[in-house]
């Protein structure tokens, strides 16, 4: 069997091997399908102690809320791998020995491997505060998270959310669709501080109090206070004020969940290093998706990415150079999107929270102050470096053209309309925001007509 070397790590055709993927998120089973598509003759073990079956996680606060079932969030029916011959085993794996090949799980006989993928996935952070592990405190990411967030707002009376991210977020609207008041503790000056422009921002929050969520800025948590059965009664805030509350949502952020292999010989940072290829220093050893951390991140990218595209994009490229000639990871342009509840919210490109000269943007807000848009872009040849969207659909093939391509502010701009993928009869507001744009450039750009396609072309309508 022919190994093809690449930045020191040896990669080893998938044909006929035994591949273990510990993981069955969008990164680990994106992996596993693509494998399978080029390659009938490897045997594909999945391992995920969090749940027997692939979930959209992204689903699961609508579990929570009663808007949907767990079942409901399965993408593929259960028959799905049996058929494509993917064998799923439930359970937790305990230690991994890298020179023996073998995994060791906590129910099940140990596992041998030819080639392993390590699709961990993250876990929520922890600051140590006091009182961070008494019941009715935790973060959310997994299945488990949530039914432990079921039950401990069982007999919820008030429940404080700590941290201004979109976890956060989702949180406070999971807590309020059972009528549970929240307190929102911010430590920043504003709601994302850190990502959003001030304008964004101020939209968001405005939106939240809309909803009667309590937001507390440049407010710190200092500790977490316990009743006499060991459960949480209150926190108490950098500033000593006392909140009553009978359920903390610490969402802080989330961080690579490694502790399997550290302190192994696999090289870890704040994840495990990989080069473009998802190789780790070990031979026949990846890592995609959450727990993987770029040893030189690609411009314009972080070293880690936990976003759900990139998990996907990950997991076919690793496929690909399982099973072809290997290429380099290349995901195109930074795209993300979300929902600060009902609005919805898009960034395409590099939208930073503050720019200098020559940088320039454009921002432009509906009257109702729900619904921005935002562009960011050289001042001097108008090449458009990103956009925010709130409360619109904008489609992701017009920008990700639009930004690999280099065009400028004003050639977006005047076909936006291109773009708009809101459903039918909705309002449009890009003849409103071509005006803004003229008035604040002082230009006169007029938007082109949208190419009719197909039988309407044909019919002249």
């Amino acid at each position: 069997m022919k190994e093809t070397r690449h930045t020191g790590d040896f990669y080893i055709r998938s044909k006929g091997r035994r591949i273990v993927i510990i993981g069955n998120g969008i990164s680990g089973i994106t992996c596993a399908r693509h494998i399978r598509k080029r390659d009938s003759e490897a045997h594909i073990t999945i391992i995920s102690g969090e749940t027997e079956h692939f979930f959209s996680r992204t689903a699961l606060m609508y579990v929570y809320m009663g808007h949907m079932k767990h079942e409901h969030t399965k993408p593929y029916e259960d028959w799905f791998w049996e058929k494509n011959r993917l064998q799923l085993v439930h359970d937790w794996v305990t230690s991994i020995d890298f020179e023996q090949k073998q995994l060791q799980l906590q129910q099940q006989e140990p596992l041998q491997y030819e080639i392993l993928i390590l699709a961990l996935g993250s876990k929520p952070n922890m600051f140590g505060w006091p009182g961070q592990e008494l019941q009715g405190v935790q973060g959310l990411y997994s299945y488990q998270d949530v039914q432990r967030m079921n039950e401990n707002t069982a007999s919820c009376q008030r429940a404080v959310v700590v941290g201004g991210g979109l976890i956060g977020v989702e949180m406070a609207e999971m807590l309020l669709s059972r009528k549970i008041p929240v307190t929102f503790l911010v430590r920043e000056e504003r709601f994302w501080q850190g990502v959003l422009p001030k304008e964004e921002s101020e939209l968001g929050m405005r939106h939240m109090r809309e909803h009667h969520v309590d937001l507390r800025l440049q407010t710190e948590l200092q500790e977490i206070l316990a009743d006499d059965s060991g459960r949480v009664r209150a926190v108490v805030t950098r500033a000593g004020e006392e909140i009553p509350c009978q359920f903390v949502g610490l969402a802080v952020g989330v961080k690579p969940n490694i502790d399997l292999v550290r302190n192994t010989e696999l090289e870890v940072n704040m994840g495990i290093l990989v080069d473009q290829h998802f190789a780790t220093n070990l031979p026949n050893v990846f890592a995609i998706g959450d727990c993987a951390e770029y040893r030189v991140p690609l411009p314009n990218r972080k070293s880690v990415e936990q976003v759900w595209y990139t998990g996907r994009m990950h997991g076919e490229t690793l496929a690909h150079n399982l099973t072809r000639e290997p290429v380099h990871y290349n995901p195109g342009p930074w795209f993300n999107s979300a929902k600060f509840f009902d609005i919805e919210y898009q960034t395409y490109g590099m939208v930073p929270n503050e720019w200098e000269e020559p940088v320039q943007s454009f921002y432009w807000e509906h009257a109702s102050g729900k619904i921005a848009f935002r562009a960011v872009f050289n001042g001097k040849d108008k090449r458009l470096h990103g956009v925010n969207s709130f409360g619109m659909r904008l489609r992701h093939e017009f920008f990700d053209q639009a930004l690999k391509e280099n065009r400028t502010v004003e050639e977006v701009l005047v076909k936006l309309q291109e773009a708009l993928f809101d459903p039918e009869f909705y309002e449009q507001h890009n003849h409103e925001m071509l005006q803004a744009y003229n008035r604040q450039f002082n230009t006169s750009l007029q938007p082109e007509k949208k190419k009719k396609k197909g039988l309407l072309a044909v019919l002249g309508l």
